[in-house]
């Protein structure tokens, strides 16, 4: 929901930052399709650098890791031009996928293999939906990059995958911290798609000419692998193996850190999954919910852009506990009877908020 740059010194304090909103773009062929342009999203991320530059007009900058959300990429050729544009992990496109993954693998069989549990937006379900649709892309392609490595690539002209990046595709072997040859064999996914796995904390390469200027950063800064999201946060937050953690944003994701996952279990349990952690030999079993991505939707449906968030709270702290009845089935992403209950004439916005 937004683009950020933070500089941080050697203790991990905070020295400048600079935020700006970020958004899906509605795709040309479906207008209730969702896909993310790579280009805004760079002009965004150099917006926010170059608003930076005169706070860190006196430092040494010692590299630049870039994090972003996981499962959302894009094919690209050898020049790493992108050859479709990157599917939203908004986009309904997939859920028909989903639904008939099961002509390929069992939905048990794929969380025991990959940890991840089974939701639409999946690298899984695009590339299978890009191979359904698209077959020629896939034969065309020179590798399926991450959202991250599309970044990266710009930024240093390298080919990656980070290894945490790769374990939110539903594709990974999670015992192995590889690419699973039975589900990329039962999907007729290449392996020759995604390129080098590095670890976080990786070194991937240095900030090539042209990048640096847009940025307003000196070319030859180290660019190193941080990867997925949520292990960044689970990283950021100092929790220790065997202690869990409540990411709160976009996502409502309560994972531990963990030397060792029964996986065969997660898929008893609803919202279940489990990625990588961004330390070998650690995985990261956990719930996810999708939380402050409700709030923001309801705030553009009945607010305007800008009223403060500050008047959205106290309308509805103007609301008693429980809502005066009005509730949401959440499953937003999977379920048509999702949505609001209890709703009368005298519902209010705050209702919604609340």
């Amino acid at each position: 929901t937004n683009v950020r740059a933070i500089a941080v010194d050697r203790q991990g304090k905070i020295v400048a930052r600079a935020a700006t909103p970020n958004a899906s773009d509605i795709a040309a062929e479906n207008s209730a399709w969702h896909q993310w342009s790579l280009e805004a999203i760079l002009q965004r991320f150099a917006d926010c650098c170059q608003r930076l530059s005169s706070q860190l007009a006196a430092c040494q900058i010692r590299g630049i890791a870039v994090t972003t959300f996981g499962v959302d990429g894009a094919l690209v050729d050898k020049n790493g031009k992108q050859l479709y544009p990157v599917i939203s992990w908004k986009c309904p496109r997939t859920a028909a996928v989903i639904e008939n993954i099961h002509r390929y693998m069992s939905p048990q069989q794929l969380q025991e293999i990959s940890g991840v549990g089974a939701f639409s937006f999946n690298t899984l379900y695009k590339l299978v939906w890009l191979k359904e649709n698209h077959p020629q892309l896939l034969e065309q392609a020179h590798a399926w990059l991450f959202i991250s490595s599309l970044i990266n690539q710009r930024l240093t002209g390298e080919f990656t995958t980070d290894i945490t990046m790769a374990g939110t595709t539903q594709m990974l072997d999670i015992q192995q911290r590889d690419f699973s040859q039975d589900i990329l064999q039962a999907t007729g996914i290449p392996r020759r798609l995604f390129p080098r796995l590095v670890e976080a904390g990786e070194q991937i390469g240095v900030l090539q000419r042209e990048a640096a200027s847009q940025l307003g950063l000196p070319e030859g800064i180290p660019v190193i692998s941080a990867g997925h999201d949520t292990q960044f946060a689970l990283f950021g937050a100092g929790a220790q193996q065997d202690e869990p953690v409540l990411s709160s944003g976009t996502w409502e994701i309560l994972m531990v850190r963990s030397a060792q996952v029964n996986t065969s279990l997660l898929s008893h349990y609803a919202g279940s999954t489990c990625e990588l952690d961004s330390q070998a030999g650690l995985n990261n079993p956990g719930m996810q919910w999708l939380a402050s991505g409700v709030l923001e939707w309801v705030r553009k449906l009945l607010w305007t852009a800008d009223t403060p968030w500050q008047t959205l709270i106290d309308e509805a702290r103007d609301i008693p506990a429980g809502a005066e009845g009005v509730k949401m089935h959440c499953d937003l992403l999977a379920c048509q009877n999702a949505g609001w209950q209890g709703v009368t004439l005298n519902t209010n916005r705050g209702h919604f908020y609340r």
